[in-house]
């Protein structure tokens, strides 16, 4: 899949990520986001948390779409989180 101009990410845009149906709804917005050091996936959880039942592999490209501010977060390190403590608020980094 060719990257768009604006693409942060050293994934391709058709990676599978972790979330939450209230992401991909837009009932939520993204709260916490983790960069995986086993195996370098992405999660995206909604303000609510995440529940097995509400779980959805989309690709990274449409949590992009519908959050263009976790792009400051592409430089995030495997085996680190952020969060945040609203939709405008600044993201806040950390080891997990």
């Amino acid at each position: 899949m060719e990257r768009p101009a604006d693409w942060p990410f050293d994934e391709a845009p058709n990676v599978a990520t972790l979330t939450t149906r209230g992401v991909i709804d837009g009932s939520e917005w993204i709260a916490t986001v983790s960069h995986d050091d086993d195996d370098g996936s992405w999660q995206f959880i909604g303000e609510k948390g995440a529940r097995m039942d509400q779980a959805m592999l989309v690709a990274l490209r449409q949590i992009f779409e519908r959050d263009r501010s976790i792009a400051g977060l592409a430089d995030l390190p495997e085996g680190w989180r952020a969060w945040r403590d609203g939709p405008n608020s600044p993201w806040q980094r950390g080891p997990q």
